[in-house]
């Protein structure tokens, strides 16, 4: 039998997603306890403290570490001091958990990957709605094997965000948040499209910026093609009224649908067989079923580790082939290119440095679009049908 741990963690950004990770903590209190919180803010940090009963503050990372002995540091900061504050838990032995994106570029990334072999500390990534019931069963062999082959999928975020959401410093800008609704928003659900989908081979994309008042796109949409052989499209978007959630897979055997906002349970999933027929045995709630939340992605956070293993969340291991790594389709670089799968990254992890791949950016609308040249730089690969980055 595995022993059931107590861990020591902390929380760093005590903005609203903190709010989040204290309450699973608190869910979960019998296996891990919340003993430091850190924050810029003095003020944001003490009521914090107050709120979730945390005994110790701090205004840096630095002095947490020197005066806490922990196990599991949150980071729930900006996304441009993700990868800073990951590599300072790792130089100090501390798990990371980094609330999504892990990082805003490849070249980022490839340091926390570096840090993380050379400490022999795993790094995990917050990408909840894969530990919901339904997915988890779609995952097992046995489900693959009666749905039969997925042929087509379907993947939106459709999101509202007024002027006032961007009224924050760090929203909307290349430098702190690295991306729009591509990075920050539909980045959960198309995680679950590929979580169960598996690898990708092959990615075009678009993106523009329609009425935001940001630096980065509001909307962005891609078509992809799976190692299997099925083809999906993405929709990410910050500008639409009527907001929803909306996830379809269709298979040889049946349609796997899912429509939510910020989360669900397996009461949101349909699933019709052919002929119409619904098969309730893949949706119905089973005892123990998970909801896509904080809780149920690190109660199995909390399993890995008892185990010894690496978290079960998308995190950035070097090892083996992967599908979590994608360039960007943002306007912002040369993207929206054919990107092939080739190493295992963060998942989803999106890229804003051009490198003269074969889309170009249409600089008098802010869109992309296609251009069948051969690229330079490291995105250069020769295909069956000409040339690809």
């Amino acid at each position: 039998m595995v022993p059931v741990n107590t861990y020591r963690v902390a929380i760093v950004g005590t903005g609203e997603i903190a709010s989040e990770h204290a309450a699973a903590l608190r869910r979960l209190s019998d296996r891990a306890r919340l003993v430091g919180a850190v924050d810029v803010d003095e003020a944001r940090v003490a009521e914090f403290a107050r709120r979730w009963d945390v005994p110790s503050s701090f205004e840096a990372l630095t002095r947490l570490l020197a005066s806490e002995t922990l196990d599991v540091v949150h980071i729930c900061t900006p996304p441009s001091t993700h990868v800073p504050l990951a590599l300072e838990c790792l130089s100090a032995g501390v798990v990371p958990l980094l609330e999504k994106p892990p990082a805003l570029s490849l070249e980022q990334l490839d340091a926390l990957l570096d840090a993380e072999r050379r400490s022999g500390v795993p790094v995990a990534v917050v990408f909840q709605h894969r530990f919901g019931g339904v997915p988890v069963r779609l995952r097992e062999a046995p489900t693959r094997a009666a749905l039969g082959r997925p042929l087509v999928a379907t993947c939106n975020t459709l999101w509202f965000r007024d002027d006032e959401y961007y009224a924050t410093p760090w929203r909307g800008s290349w430098a702190s948040e690295g991306g729009g609704p591509t990075m920050g928003h539909g980045i959960h659900q198309f995680d679950l499209l590929l979580s169960i989908l598996g690898d990708w081979q092959l990615v075009t994309a678009l993106a523009g910026r329609q009425s935001r008042p940001t630096e980065t796109e509001d909307v962005s949409a891609a078509v992809v093609r799976f190692a299997n052989g099925a083809i999906a499209t993405i929709l990410n978007s910050l500008v639409s009224i009527r907001e929803t959630s909306y996830l379809r897979i269709d298979y040889e055997n049946a349609t796997v649908e899912l429509e939510h906002l910020y989360g669900y349970t397996d009461a949101d999933w349909r699933v019709t067989g052919l002929d119409g027929r619904a098969l309730p045995a893949l949706t119905a709630s089973r005892e123990g079923a998970e909801t896509s939340s904080h809780v149920s992605q690190l109660r199995a956070v909390l399993d890995a580790l008892d185990r010894g293993d690496a978290p079960p969340s998308p995190s950035p291991t070097p090892a083996g082939r992967s599908s979590w790594r994608q360039r960007s389709t943002h306007p912002r670089s040369a993207a929206g290119r054919f990107a092939p799968a080739t190493s295992r990254r963060a998942p989803l992890l999106l890229e804003h440095a051009g490198h003269g791949c074969p889309v170009a950016r249409c600089r008098s609308t802010g869109w992309l679009r296609s251009r069948r040249a051969r690229p330079s730089g490291p995105c250069r690969r020769r295909t069956s049908n000409g040339w690809r980055s």
